[in-house]
């Protein structure tokens, strides 16, 4: 096992290299970079951006120029503005070097853990997102735990009782479940019970209310999960599909398998049968999806809801950062997020071989 996970380990490094390359590559093509984001807020045709310039440099990312002449005529909009202003922003955000030597600069601060500063605003990038975190955290935690909690549960109930007019009925509701968009019914709740249209029972801005600190303990364990009962809701609707369907039809495999039929065959109850035999082998694929279904909750699908309800997680930062052409952010969230992905299906293998030691990957690559 352990030359397994040195491969795997050893593996990561050209992975990550390669999501790195190929997206630092799409970055040099992509137009209105942090120069001209600053050009045209000078110049009176950008947005916000630049006001949060902070003056701080780095080599991280970035988009390539290297027309000869003038620097000004190498940005759009940047006539009239004095070559010398021009070169100091180039400076300043790392673009007076090479592109290629700009990115290996970039993997080697990477490899360090060491992400710079970002281009607009004044917190260095870990800061940043350390910052952010808290609100992803709860909602991907929250949501993973509350997904499964309700998954295999009716998974398991359904395949027992498959065919039944439960089984029907409840497959209906977890199609239709799924089919609502998460955003759409994040809405809709926004409307009926956040001061909408009809009540206002729930708040819609941050994980906490201004008062935390005056709260007691039971206080503040009531006033999180009353922040996050909206945005847990809207997410959770079509959250739980998948894994009910995959628990439904992992235990259906094992309950038809010939080891049950002897089970019954020794005189042991369903119950004994299906939780002493059944429950192990079937749960296999579920119990060691779990880090990776945490991670994709963690890191995915949560920006539309945090916009809804005023949550500053990563998602939300993620996409302004984009917005803002804040390279030093997007290629570490890039970054960070690939090499926890990586981790999380190391993890999720290894798990296998815990829950069921007949599993030798090492074995099998023989």
């Amino acid at each position: 096992m352990g030359a397994y996970i040195l491969r795997r380990l050893l593996l990561m490094i050209p992975t990550l290299f390669g999501i790195m390359a190929i997206s630092f590559t799409v970055i040099q093509f992509a137009p209105g970079g942090p120069v001209e984001q600053v050009i045209a807020r000078v110049t009176g045709q950008g947005g916000d951006a630049t006001d949060r310039i902070s003056g701080g440099g780095g080599d991280t990312g970035g988009q390539s120029f290297d027309a000869g002449g003038d620097a000004t005529s190498q940005y759009r909009g940047a006539q009239g503005l004095d070559p010398e202003f021009i070169r100091q922003l180039e400076v300043q955000f790392g673009f007076d070097k090479p592109p290629l030597e700009r990115f290996f600069n970039m993997l080697w601060d990477y490899a360090r853990f060491d992400f710079g500063e970002s281009f607009f605003r004044d917190i260095s990038v870990l800061d940043l997102i350390i910052e952010k975190m808290p609100v992803s955290i709860s909602l991907g935690l929250w949501l993973t735990l509350i997904s499964y909690a309700i998954s295999i549960p009716l998974g398991i109930r359904k395949a027992v009782k498959d065919g039944s007019t439960f089984d029907v009925w409840t497959s209906g509701v977890v199609i239709v479940a799924y089919a609502i968009p998460g955003f759409l019914f994040a809405i809709l709740l926004m409307v009926l019970f956040a001061g909408g249209s009809f009540w206002d029972f729930f708040p819609l801005r941050g994980l906490t209310s201004e008062n935390w600190d005056e709260l007691s303990l039971g206080g503040k364990i009531l006033d999180y999960f009353w922040h996050l009962t909206l945005p847990l809701t809207a997410m959770v609707l079509s959250a739980f599909a998948t894994t009910t369907l995959l628990t439904k039809n992992s235990f259906l495999e094992e309950i038809r398998k010939q080891y049950v039929i002897t089970a019954r065959a020794k005189g042991l109850s369903e119950r004994q049968v299906l939780y002493r035999h059944v429950f192990r082998n079937a749960m296999l694929i579920i119990i060691a999806g779990f880090p990776g279904a945490f991670i994709s909750a963690f890191f995915t699908g949560s920006l539309l809801i945090e916009n809804i309800f005023s949550l500053d997680g990563l998602g939300l930062l993620g996409y302004r950062s984009v917005l803002d052409r804040d390279y030093p952010v997007v290629f570490a969230n890039l970054y960070i997020f690939s090499l926890i992905g990586l981790l999380v299906s190391l993890i999720s293998d290894l798990t296998y071989t815990w829950i069921d030691p007949r599993i030798d990957f090492e074995r099998r690559e023989v």
